[in-house]
């Protein structure tokens, strides 16, 4: 049974909005240690992957068509190492908080997993609205530094020192989870 989840946040980007500069460069350096910590989860008995992405506005998307969005944006060098395995869970999202309208608590619950490691974009928006969630939901809460990504460097680390006060959260290195 399956007990930590690494959450995958908001990665299949086509990056074509108002911020896109700024976040391309930061998802840069985090793709490789994010692609690591995935597989790493992958080969685990104890671990698994959920991927929880924003639809953009298009309720009928599914995963295929937010994966084929994606590559067919500015940055498919960014999707290609961290494309969602068809076997793993993926729910699509209308919010900032990976929780909000979505199946997460449900699956968490079911699969009696107590920790979360949350990565993938923005640091300081997805990913510190989803640390708090859980946070109030008494699950533990890693947040690998080198594998979220932000807009603005300065908010990001704001957000990392917020849920590691506020929210109790690990803030550590994508090769130090599961380790």
């Amino acid at each position: 049974m399956s007990t930590v989840a690494v959450v995958v946040i908001d990665m299949l980007n086509p990056y074509r909005h108002e911020d896109a500069g700024l976040l391309q460069a930061s998802a840069a350096r985090i793709t490789e240690p994010l692609a690591g910590l995935i597989g790493r989860a992958r080969t685990r008995d104890d671990a698994r992957v959920i991927y929880v992405n924003d639809n953009h506005g298009d309720f009928s998307a599914t995963r295929d068509d937010l994966v084929t969005a994606a590559f067919q944006g500015e940055r498919p060098d960014l999707i290609k190492p961290i494309v969602p395995p068809d076997d793993c869970a993926f729910l699509p999202k209308v919010r900032h908080s990976a929780f909000f309208g979505t199946p997460l608590e449900y699956i968490l619950a079911n699969a009696e997993i107590s920790e979360i490691v949350l990565t993938g974009q923005v640091t300081e928006q997805c990913i510190l609205y989803t640390a708090l969630d859980a946070y109030i939901r008494h699950l533990t809460v890693k947040v690998p530094r080198d594998a979220v990504a932000s807009i603005d460097p300065r908010l990001g680390d704001a957000a990392l020192a917020m849920m590691e006060r506020n929210m109790r959260a690990d803030v550590t290195t994508a090769a130090a989870c599961l380790a």
